[in-house]
């Protein structure tokens, strides 16, 4: 995925809408499967307004900031059509993991230090597991007002819920591996 199409693909369910409602719904909605900073965001707009993907309008408030309010074009329609089209389905083993960078080196620090880093780790899982559970919600009160995309934000926090469970286990199987062996 590409910060672009995760966009292109909110602009798309949610119609015309301020970069800051973008940057709020992304954060709450495809922060589980892609991170991005809010200058990124503002970064990739104007990219995409260059592009003709999506058009903008300046909206002058008077006791508040002015506003740009952003819409999708039909050529950024079409764009979200062929990457949704797309055959890369993303199993390239492209996935960036510093945290799985450091354990491969954790010999470097140890036992003691590798299972520090493990703990952490799952007390990371945890809480984002939570996190997890209130999108899920969010997505229940949200499903009568998109029903086109309910069905698959429910798939996609499935994946979610999932991949912390399998996370979860896998750092309580590393765990007792690493005190077995310490023994």
């Amino acid at each position: 995925m590409s910060l672009k199409h995760g966009l292109l693909g909110l602009l798309n369910c949610e119609g015309s809408t301020t970069g800051y409602e973008l940057d709020k719904f992304f954060k709450n909605s495809l922060i589980y499967i892609w991170h991005a900073k809010t200058s990124h965001i503002y970064r990739e707009l104007s990219k995409m307004e260059s592009l003709g993907w999506l058009t903008s309008e300046r909206v002058l408030q008077e006791e508040k900031p002015n506003k740009r309010v952003y819409s999708i074009t039909p050529e950024g329609k079409a764009e979200l059509l062929r990457w949704l089209s797309s055959p890369d389905i993303g199993l390239d083993g492209g996935t960036k993991s510093a945290f799985l960078m450091r354990m491969f080196f954790a010999g470097e620090i140890g036992t003691e230090g590798a299972l520090k880093l493990l703990a952490e780790y799952k007390e990371k899982a945890l809480s984002v597991g939570n996190e997890i559970s209130n999108v899920q919600k969010m997505i229940l009160e949200d499903e009568n007002d998109f029903p086109k995309h309910a069905a698959y934000w429910k798939l996609t926090a499935l994946h979610w819920e999932l991949s912390y469970k399998a996370a979860i286990e896998w750092v309580d199987k590393a765990i007792a591996i690493l005190k077995e062996e310490s023994k």
